[in-house]
């Protein structure tokens, strides 16, 4: 005879009331029941509503790769060759104790040194925004990169920078062209620079990449292993080979791995009393899911939230306009992509200029960002921003107001998207 898993789930909790009984009064049985019964249909409540919202198991999101050109990958990763100087790689702002970011506000690109704090007293140059981490990216349906999406797969093809030129039909080989020819990330701000590289041409970029490919061909440990694992000769290596190399290391290094709330979805693990009431917030009176759904925990849309603004954004001045750097639409003012949550316990800080120090603080923003702004210091012109990104945060769903209670069960809740790297 078969039992389906609602009757087993129902003779376990029958069992369980009927030794409560045995050893507790009958008004704590009672109690004690009714505890069990509510706790059991509120996890399967959680359940439905997380499969509702798109979870799904971390292997089913997982592309092949193919490991030689993964090893590949990681040594152009790892080498400060990547940049057109020669000093910063892109394991200077991706690193494991970060969550795969570099732990700062804003991120320090060329002329950086060391992790962390450290960077900041270094003379690195800084960047307008806080660096993405890369768990998930390029996995099944993870199509759109960056703060402003200005690399995404859309209807017609290859949304990004390059045009119709874009470099191959994979928008994570797209995406992965950009960090080597953009201005104080990977190449340095100089006059020398400017009139050698920077103009409004793709061509200028296709020099830079030229250089830094042949520079990996002629590289003694790197060299051999990138003209065998592409049978290229080494005058015919372009920058093509190292996207894919560099893709192919991002999909395998930071791919998808089982968390807490995958194994209570689908193995029906444990979940804490925590846990389980910041889920319910999650999915509920919370609104989180409106847009932090799907298999990632984000929608891979647009939406404003009012955090503070640190650092001298994207548009100088303190501003940061978001989308509309990529789109020039208007109705994209403020507007950034939402971003994925797992491991987002682990990188802090958070927002796209990484003004906000904490998961919680991040959390209050979305219902009540005013609690996060002190605005006397501000000058009309910062404070006439606040006010216009208010209100385009207004205009979206926005949750109800949590307590401080509810705020730290959504983070408790939070932790189960954790989960450990695994050593290459």
């Amino acid at each position: 005879m078969k039992f389906s898993t609602s009757h087993i789930l129902a003779v376990a909790v029958a069992a369980l009331i009927a030794s409560l009984t045995t050893s507790c009064s009958e008004p704590e049985a009672q109690a004690r029941q009714a505890a069990a019964s509510s706790d059991t249909m509120r996890m399967e409540v959680l359940r439905r509503a997380a499969l509702a919202n798109g979870a799904a198991r971390a292997a089913d999101l997982i592309i092949p790769t193919q490991p030689a050109r993964v090893e590949v990958g990681r040594l152009i990763f790892e080498s400060p060759k990547m940049s057109l100087n020669g000093a910063i790689s892109c394991r200077d702002c991706h690193l494991d104790e970060f969550g795969s970011t570099d732990g700062l506000p804003n991120a320090v690109g060329v002329g950086g040194e060391g992790k962390g704090l450290e960077r900041l007293d270094s003379n690195g140059r800084i960047l307008p925004r806080n660096v993405l981490p890369f768990w998930g990216r390029g996995g099944k349906g993870f199509d759109t990169f960056f703060w402003d999406g200005r690399v995404r797969k859309g209807p017609d093809g290859i949304v990004s920078q390059f045009g119709v030129k874009a470099p191959s039909t994979d928008p994570l080989v797209v995406a992965a062209h950009l960090p080597s020819v953009e201005l104080r990330e990977m190449v340095e701000d100089t006059p020398q620079i400017r009139d050698a590289y920077v103009a409004e041409d793709v061509s200028d970029a296709n020099s830079i990449q030229r250089a830094l490919a042949q520079r990996f061909a002629d590289d003694e440990t790197i060299g051999p292993r990138l003209l065998q694992t592409y049978g290229k000769a080494k005058s015919d290596v372009t920058f093509s080979e190292i996207a894919d190399a560099l893709s192919q290391f991002i999909r395998h290094e930071f791919r998808m791995r089982p968390t807490a709330f995958e194994r209570f979805v689908f193995d029906g693990g444990p979940i804490t009393d925590a846990q389980l009431a910041g889920g319910i917030l999650f999915y509920g009176r919370g609104r989180c899911a409106s847009c932090h759904t799907g298999p990632y925990f984000t929608d891979f849309a647009f939406h404003s939230v009012a955090f503070p603004q640190a650092g001298f954004g994207k548009n100088g001045f303190g501003i940061d306009e978001g989308r509309y750097n990529a789109t020039l639409d208007p109705r994209d003012r403020f507007l950034f992509r939402t971003p994925p949550l797992h491991n987002v316990t682990r990188t802090a800080p958070y927002s796209h200029s990484g003004s906000v120090t904490s998961l919680d603080k991040a959390i209050i923003a979305h219902f009540d960002p005013l609690r996060l702004v002190d605005t006397k210091p501000m000058t009309v012109r910062e404070r006439s921003d606040l006010y216009v990104r208010l209100g385009t945060a207004s205009r979206e769903t926005l949750p109800s107001a949590l307590t401080d209670s509810e705020v730290r069960q959504l983070v408790a809740f939070l932790t189960m998207l954790e989960f450990e790297a695994v050593s290459r």
